[in-house]
């Protein structure tokens, strides 16, 4: 039972390793650049004083 959970612990560390190298991927930078900037960026303009946002 020993051996097995050695395998495992190694197979999750193997896993693991594998998530970090794909998440800091060159490939997924400008995915992930793009992702962060979405958040900030407003598609709807501000409201101008004295206008109504419920239209």
């Amino acid at each position: 039972m020993t051996t097995f959970y050695s395998l495992w612990t190694v197979v999750l560390l193997v896993a693991f390793i594998a998530i970090v190298a794909w998440a800091y991927s060159r490939r997924r930078r400008d995915g992930f650049d793009r992702a962060a900037r979405s958040v900030l960026q407003d598609e709807t303009p501000p409201a101008q004083p004295g206008e109504r946002k419920d239209g």
